[in-house]
């Protein structure tokens, strides 16, 4: 039967519209309740706490007088601020080329065919740059910032925007108002080769690139390049690795697995290999599962089968009904040696199963690893994993297992301010076997439901995290959440029906990553500031192109200033793209905001990464043109046939093609100052 997919006032990934309601059904607190009671108890002042009643909970920056603020300097940015709009092409800051690197489709390998879109394969884009980038990552070569391998996550697919000759623009009716009729796009269904060309297009890329005469150029004969694709043979590691929960008829053993799936977030270790966080997982199968077959329950709390794309109508291991356990061998976070091409890559599971977001990293003050984790789902929760053993910065070989063991944390977010991480470890409280747990591995297979237990804070979609190993600080991504409802907050804090996100900042006690308590508190609440009913909190000196909802990934530089990319604005929305807005946290322009850079049409802002230097900001135009129907640049659905935008090509002959952009400044500064 044909699919149909009719596009959103958000332009966003099929699988993040399927989260709907979110699959927390427990009754711990959110975080707008816990925000609500902090502050409500506390006390607001014109939209200011009194410094009386939170010296002890925030951040010193954050309780500078004017004065202070104002010795301690004003913007860490000083580029030209782009206007934010919507068209069919990208724009950065002015004195700054943005250069399109890699594009869907292009050869990896010196033998790999050149893009032809009318006559795709499998064969063919397992040798060639996947589809959807996301995460960016560099491990320099040589210790170079302009030699290097770069990292990128292929999330998902689109196939309405992949393959000539599939899809028709229907009538149907309305699924809020069956009265009513809209139109939709009605997919042909999926036939072998299509499916087999999705899962190519699916996990990562390796490539070698190198930066001449200050421009950057791939590779295509690199030692290393490298595609890792939802067929790549993988290892079991961890806990978890060779439980018969993992079992299938494939594997006996619980310990291989084929491919990775719906790459959003990774991550670069301190000793220099790939990690890439498998997300929306549940879209992938399809199937039923018997009301008391003993996973039910588990795969219930992720929302799966949830059936989005027709693999399991070729591929039994995708239907749980054939292969019930396929499911629990995804959600993991797979850690690759990007130095050896031949190497294999392995799903660490004490780092717990979940929809992974954020796999980012910093050592300790004793040298242990920290790994920072969201699960990006409405009412789901914040995670962090230090490993047991240290970081040996002269021994390699001696850190390749270190993701092997190690504590997995949920956060329970305080009302006086504190932040709580609680081991997710087998034994400790209600995680027994009275509970269904009768080890570490049913532990890690169900972290949701320990989380649930252990009464950790529902968030607001927790997407990336990044520690700054500058200020000591972790900066949280909430993106929105338009599922809380109005009782749950009041006027002082996070909105109900929260559709722009805010970010929160974690200060670890004593400056320590590895510590299990903190604090918190709001940098920014997100949206038009100029609305007063929305709540946005930006310094007054954000501009009308300076504020941003949805705030999605972000990066840290070298220099510790944050960088966030978004997802979700849109022309009916927002009345601009998703783009890459540049945030102070320190002085007297804490909470101010610019925009530098902004995609097409229908596009999600993802990566960034500012490499060591300074001189290169690598950037990720995820799905550009899965959109354009509320823009009066084109007003009605997007297809293969009939593209709201042809970007980067702008060729009829070709699609619209999700890319990585490479930004450097003209005279070869510094990027943002």
């Amino acid at each position: 039967m044909a699919d149909l997919l009719s596009q959103s006032m958000f332009p966003t990934s099929q699988l993040e519209e399927a989260d709907h309601d979110g699959h927390n059904e427990t009754a711990n607190p959110t975080m707008g309740e816990i925000i609500s009671r902090r502050f409500s108890r506390r006390g607001l002042l014109k939209g200011c706490l009194a410094v009386s009643a939170i010296s002890a909970t925030v951040s010193p920056l954050a309780l500078l007088t004017a004065d202070e603020a104002r010795a301690a300097g004003g913007s860490a940015f000083t580029f030209p601020e782009v206007e934010a709009g919507v068209d069919q092409t990208h724009h950065v800051a002015d004195g700054y080329d943005a250069d399109v690197l890699l594009r869907w489709g292009d050869p990896l390998f010196a033998d790999s065919p050149e893009f032809d879109p009318a006559n795709q394969s499998p064969e063919a884009q397992a040798r060639q740059f996947g589809y959807n980038n996301d995460y960016v990552g560099f491990i320099p070569l040589d210790g170079s910032s302009e030699h290097g391998l770069l990292v990128v996550n292929h999330e998902y697919t689109n196939e309405h925007l992949m393959f000539p000759g599939i899809v028709k623009v229907v009538e149907k009716a309305d699924s809020k108002d069956p009265s009513k009729m809209v139109k939709a796009l009605d997919i042909a269904a999926a036939d072998q080769k299509r499916v087999d060309i999705e899962m190519a297009a699916h996990g990562g890329t390796i490539v070698e690139i190198r930066k001449v005469d200050g421009k950057w150029q791939v590779v295509r004969d690199g030692k290393m390049n490298r595609r890792i694709t939802a067929m790549t043979e993988m290892a079991i590691h961890g806990p978890a690795a060779g439980h018969p929960r993992l079992r299938t008829k494939a594997d006996p053993t619980g310990t291989r697995v084929f491919g990775t799936i719906n790459n959003c977030a990774g991550g670069v270790t301190p000793w220099g290999t790939y990690v890439m966080a498998e997300e929306n997982i549940h879209g992938y199968f399809m199937g039923t599962l018997p009301a008391n077959h003993p996973e039910a329950q588990n795969y219930k709390r992720l929302g799966l089968p949830e059936g989005t794309y027709a693999w399991g109508q070729f591929h039994e291991r995708f239907d749980v009904s054939k292969e019930p356990n396929e499911a629990n061998r995804f959600g993991w976070l797979v850690e690759v040696d990007a130095m050896d091409p031949t190497s294999t890559p392995k799903k660490r599971t004490a780092l717990g199963r979940f929809k992974h977001e954020g796999a980012e990293s910093i050592v300790a003050k004793d040298g242990r690893v920290v790994f920072y984790l969201g699960d990006d789902e409405r009412f789901d929760y914040v995670y962090k994993f230090v490993t047991a053993g240290t970081f040996n910065p002269n021994d390699r070989a001696a850190n390749m297992d270190l993701l092997d063991d190690g504590t997995l944390y949920v956060a329970k977010f305080g009302e006086d301010g504190s932040v709580t991480w609680m081991p997710l470890t087998h034994g400790t409280g209600p995680l027994t076997e009275a509970n269904g747990f009768k080890s570490q591995a049913d532990v890690l297979i169900e972290a949701r439901r320990a989380g649930d237990l252990l009464e950790a804070t529902k968030m607001d979609r927790p997407e990336d995290i990044q520690p700054n190993g500058t200020n000591g600080r972790v900066y949280v991504m909430l993106t929105n959440n338009t599922k809380r409802k109005d009782d749950q907050i009041d006027a002082a804090n996070p909105r109900a029906k929260n559709a722009f996100g805010h970010l929160i900042e974690i200060a670890e006690e004593n400056g320590d990553f590895a510590a299990t308590k903190g604090t918190w508190e709001i940098l920014l609440k997100c949206g038009d500031p100029s609305v007063a009913e929305v709540g946005a909190t930006f310094s007054t000196e954000t501009t009308k192109n300076g504020w941003f909802g949805m705030p999605d990934n972000c990066s840290v530089d070298a220099d510790g200033r944050l960088w966030v990319a978004t997802d979700g604005n849109s022309p009916s929305g927002t009345g601009r793209t998703d783009g890459l807005w540049a945030v102070d946290t320190a002085g007297a322009a804490r909470g101010t905001s610019k925009l530098f850079f902004r995609v097409p049409v229908g596009a999600e802002m993802c990566g960034p990464l500012m490499l060591p230097d300074l001189k290169t900001a690598f950037v990720a135009v995820q799905h550009p043109g899965d959109g354009g129907d509320d823009w009066e640049g084109f007003g009605r659905l997007s297809y293969y046939e009939d593209l709201s935008t042809r970007w980067p090509d702008f060729k009829d002959s070709m699609p619209v093609r999700p890319s990585v952009v490479a930004i450097t400044r003209q005279d070869g500064g510094k990027i943002g100052v």
